[in-house]
């Protein structure tokens, strides 16, 4: 607590401070992560995971057990289990709040990978070579098809990687990770007692 006393407004017999300033903690600060929509958020990593899994799958068709589609498939999933802890996160409890950065950074990283591979899979059309010497439309209507398929994906993980991003960055605001803790001034003005 600082205090700060004016002398000359003090009149004869008064003792005390007329003005004190007092810094607090923010009392709204946890409620910092509720203003990313938390359950709207991670509800909606959930969707864009099982849908790339599903894109996925239908490229397996293709690929068969291509390995960086099983490492897409496998690097995908911690996007469900960062979207259920955002979720969880709302009850704005300290261990879960920090729980759900860990696995909000973990997400983002893994999406990060998951665009790479994605992109890998979109340049590799090795799988459809036995089809273009028997009919030539019909494999390019299929790598239509699979391009359209590979850049869904793509924009699923630059989604998934914006919204890791995003509730990363509000779980900080309320944990104090990355920068002090702030706090408010509070300025209390005290009146003189009239003559007695």
């Amino acid at each position: 607590m600082v205090g700060i006393v004016s002398s000359a407004l003090n009149t004869e017999g008064e003792t005390g401070n007329l003005v004190e300033v007092k810094f607090q903690k923010n009392p709204s600060q946890a409620k910092k992560y509720l203003e990313a929509e938390p359950k709207a958020l991670g509800v909606t990593q959930i969707m864009l995971s099982l849908f790339f899994l599903c894109a996925l799958y239908l490229n397996w068709n293709f690929h068969y057990f291509y390995p960086p589609a099983i490492i897409s498939a496998t690097f995908s999933t911690p996007g469900i289990i960062a979207g259920s802890v955002a979720i969880a996160a709302q009850n704005l409890h300290l261990p879960t709040l920090k729980a759900c950065l860990g696995m909000q950074i973990v997400a983002c990283v893994f999406s990060v990978f998951c665009f790479i591979l994605t992109w890998g899979l979109m340049s590799d059309n090795s799988w459809i070579h036995f089809c273009w010497e028997d009919n030539g439309t019909m494999c390019e209507r299929l790598w239509s098809i699979y391009e359209h398929i590979t850049g869904i994906g793509m924009l699923v993980q630059a989604t998934q990687i914006a919204l890791s991003a995003t509730l990363a960055a509000f779980c900080c605001k309320v944990i104090q990770c990355c920068s002090p803790r702030t706090n408010v001034p509070v300025i209390v003005v005290s009146t003189p007692s009239g003559p007695q």
